[in-house]
This record gives C-alpha cells, sequence and structure tokens, in this order.
C-alpha cells in the first residue's frame, strides 16, 4: 500500500505467515517474499497467519529500531473488525484479562490471573447479524497491549469466539466460516523517515 526508503505497509492475506517459521513448509511468509528485494527487512509487530489486514515491515535497522520502540511504548494506533459468535450485550466495552501461553496446547494461549501479562482490549459493537438463525455481532476491537492471539482468547472468554477460529472457536463456527473473521483494517504510526504520522485503512473483506 507505501513504500519509502525506510518502511513498507502491506496488506497481508489470511493464511499468509507474517514471518518464517520453523521447518521448510513454514519457510514462505510475508517477510520472506519481502526479503528477495530487500534483505535488511524486518517486521515491528506481527499479524496472526489466519488475520489479514495492515502491517508495517522495517526496511533498515534504524527504521525497525524506532518501530519497535513505538510499539513496546503503545504509540501505534490499530483497529481490528470482527465477526464473532452470538450477540454482544453492550455497545462498547473493556477486556481486562491477563494472557499466558498455554504451554501443553502451545501456540494457544490462555486467561491466567496468578501468571498471565496485562491484556486490555476495548472493543465497540458495529452491527448485529443473523446467519443460519444464529445470531452472530460485527465488532471493532481496539487492543491496547500486543499479546499473541489476544482478541482471539479475549472474545472467547467473554462468550463470543470470532467466527472461523480453529483454536478458540465453537465446531459450528469452524464449519461454518471459511476463514478466521478477523481484520486488521486501520493503523497509524510515526514514520521513521519525516517523523510524521501516517494513516492506513484496508477495506474489511467480510
Amino acid at each position: 500500500l507505501y513504500e519509502n526508503s525506510a518502511i513498507m505497509v502491506l496488506d497481508k492475506p489470511a493464511g499468509l505467515l507474517s514471518v518464517p517459521g520453523k521447518g521448510v513448509e513454514l519457510h514462505d511468509s510475508l517477510l520472506t517474499r519481502i526479503r528477495w528485494q530487500y534483505p535488511e527487512a524486518e517486521t515491528a509487530h506481527r499479524l496472526d497467519m489466519a488475520t489479514s489486514g495492515l502491517i508495517v515491515v522495517a526496511l533498515t535497522k534504524e527504521a525497525e529500531r524506532q518501530l519497535k520502540a513505538q510499539f513496546q511504548q503503545r504509540s501505534p494506533q490499530k483497529r481490528y473488525i470482527a465477526l464473532v459468535e452470538g450477540e454482544l450485550p453492550t455497545e462498547k466495552g473493556v477486556i481486562d484479562l491477563p494472557l499466558i501461553c498455554d504451554w501443553p496446547n502451545r501456540p494457544k494461549q490462555m486467561v491466567s490471573f496468578s501468571e498471565g501479562r496485562e491484556a486490555i482490549t476495548h472493543y465497540h459493537r458495529l452491527e448485529l447479524l443473523t446467519y443460519q438463525e444464529a445470531p452472530l455481532t460485527r465488532v471493532a476491537l481496539s487492543p491496547i497491549t500486543g499479546r499473541s492471539h489476544q482478541l482471539r482468547v479475549h472474545l472467547q472468554a467473554i462468550g463470543h469466539p470470532i467466527l472461523g477460529d480453529r483454536f478458540y472457536g465453537s465446531a459450528w463456527g469452524r464449519r461454518v466460516a471459511s476463514r478466521l473473521y478477523l481484520h486488521a483494517d486501520y493503523l497509524s504510526f510515526i514514520d521513521p523517515m519525516s517523523q510524521k504520522r501516517l494513516a492506513f485503512r484496508s477495506p474489511t473483506p467480510f
């Protein structure tokens, strides 16, 4: 979507890894493809393989340093759109549930009040829908923290898993959906080159 000498902003499709995994079969990724042309490229943040949407990649070491510092300080603004099972009862809310890796079942994560790291998600109900006579909710999600699988676990924890989530969704939700219905539709951050705030949007494909 955008490129200068320091960064590249891309619209990642669902089903493509952000970074390569372990094993030859997991080598293909967004970052692997970018490194064909920019060997020093590095991600400043990631999207789950099943999640689509906006991601920024640093093309230089200095851009990487600046972007990672921004994400550590939580200054970028991120929004996701999801389609979740059930009817969210409130228009707006905050999910504040600490998360930790579920080691016996990794890469799954889980809520842990004794050992989990802080994880906070703001949500805004956008639309109530019905599919096969089952209620669904289209919701906007703004994560304050950036824990692995945060949005997926948080929504499952309040009883509204994301449609098509093979880790945290219901059997019905996995059966009727062709993908995880989670899309990063808005991303804003400070450009390492100009030091001006950039903002990008990506149409939600569902």
